[in-house]
């Protein structure tokens, strides 16, 4: 057996190997063996098939399954010894003579393999990053609770059309003589909000509706001739609507008016749990709290971003294997073509330089993943879902029954792995570098986006 490396550059190269007889002669025999222990044939007893038959019937499925498997033992073996940090698979060597297995006893396989840069980074107190502490001020606890109030709303009838009702009803076109048309289009629950015509003088039309009237109106002219809003209103195809750009009537059937949440006990108990909130001052300073917490993760969320092109910046341009890395990503992407692998290529790049720098800062920093850790983090995933909805107080029993669900899924179980990572770093870093506090209003930080 003999394995060598031939760098071509200081993050590419050709590994070699050759394989010999003698190599993997005993594991041969031993896989024949076990074909001969467990070979079937008509006239003979189970597992007393002559050996000659056996290497001929199986002979060549046994010498690939065998040469294939210590060739990946070496193979992977030397890179391990050899302390080699690998980007991706080996690849085989491009122009490398075919191996014949069934006739050869000896072989040369070589493979082209991509190798991470070398670079160093290392933080300390030295190295200065911004962190930004926000403000939750009156207006964004307001906002808060007008969110809170509108996601806990109602919708009640009333008599008479203010700004933003519904109104539904019987729509009917009508002929030139202001009269229903016979065999004229008829929707008999139809649904209109005003607020939305583009058309101001169709708008007022509807300003002192009340149930029962009967309001002529221009759905064409209302919409300003955007089709795919009057055809829905119609029932109709856009193709159709051509001949139906007259006038049509609206008798009032119903009006039907979004009511927010009062701010009282029964919202308090919905939102936070009975008995928890009494008054609309502990309300406040219960939103406070909530959005305090959220407004560290945002912060520390912008603090990763800025720990992360510090750190880049800091390490300076990395060379990379860039033919070898774009043959893997095309070999990963086997089921999209060479121009999606084209457009996503640079972005890749970027993304693996992160990787390996977060990774080193990570191991410089005792960063372990436990499944605690990952459980949690599903846990924390399953909770911000709920709270998108104006869900909050969902039982952890519940919360737990999700978060298994969640980690059924490789592709999520993947993502919480990162998540957990990225915190974790984050906060070591917190206790690592200087932190450049700045106090910043809600609106600001959305700027920085």
């Amino acid at each position: 057996m003999n394995i060598t490396l031939e760098k071509k550059s200081p993050v590419s190269g050709v590994i070699t190997l050759k394989l010999q007889k003698e190599d993997y002669e005993k594991q041969l025999n031993d896989k024949l063996k076990d074909f001969a222990r467990k070979a079937q044939m008509p006239g003979f007893r189970p597992g007393h098939v002559p050996m000659s038959l056996v290497r001929k019937l199986h002979g060549p499925q046994a010498k690939l399954e065998t040469v294939n498997s210590v060739l990946g033992e070496k193979l992977f073996g030397y890179i391990r010894d050899e302390k080699i940090n690998m980007l991706g698979e080996p690849l085989p060597h491009e122009g490398a003579e075919a191996q014949d297995i069934e006739r050869d006893d000896d072989f040369t396989f070589q493979f082209d393999i991509a190798i991470a840069p070398e670079f160093s980074i290392k933080l300390d107190a030295k190295d200065k990053v911004d962190y930004y502490d926000i403000q939750a001020d009156d207006k964004t606890i307001d906002d808060q609770l007008e969110q809170m109030r509108r996601q806990n709303g109602r919708s009640e009838s009333v008599d008479k059309y203010a700004e933003g009702d519904i109104l539904r009803g019987v729509l009917a076109e009508l002929g030139e003589d202001g009269l229903p048309l016979e065999g004229g289009i008829q929707v008999e629950s139809a649904s209109l909000m005003p607020q939305y015509f583009k058309q101001k003088t169709q708008q007022k039309l509807f300003a002192k509706a009340k149930k029962n009237d009967v309001i002529t109106f221009n759905p064409s002219k209302a919409y300003d001739g955007r089709d795919t809003e009057i055809a829905s209103l119609l029932h109709i195809k856009k193709e159709d609507l051509g001949s139906h750009k007259g006038n049509f009537s609206f008798q009032v059937d119903e009006i039907s008016r979004f009511v927010p949440a009062e701010l009282n006990q029964e919202l308090f108990d919905r939102v936070f749990g009975e008995g928890v909130v009494k008054t609309e001052e502990e309300c406040r300073t219960k939103v406070k709290e909530q959005l305090q917490r959220q407004f560290e993760a945002d912060a520390d969320y912008k603090f990763r971003l800025d720990l992360r092109a510090y750190a880049e910046k800091k390490v300076g341009e990395l060379e990379f294997p860039r033919e070898e890395l774009r043959r893997v990503m095309l070999q990963n992407n086997k089921d999209k073509d060479e121009k999606y692998v084209d457009d996503n290529f640079d972005r890749s790049i970027e993304e693996l330089k992160w990787h390996l720098i977060r990774e080193r800062l990570a191991a410089d920093a005792g960063v372990k993943v436990e499944d605690k850790d990952v459980q949690a983090a599903a846990i924390d995933a399953a909770r911000f879902q709920f709270m998108q909805y104006g869900i909050q107080n969902i039982p952890d029993e519940y919360l737990t029954q999700y978060a298994t669900n969640m980690l059924k899924d490789e592709n999520q179980v993947n993502g919480l792995v990162e998540r957990v990572v990225e915190q974790k770093l984050a906060q070591a870093m917190k206790n690592t570098v200087t932190l450049e506090h700045k106090a910043i209003s809600v609106e600001d930080f959305q700027k920085l986006f």
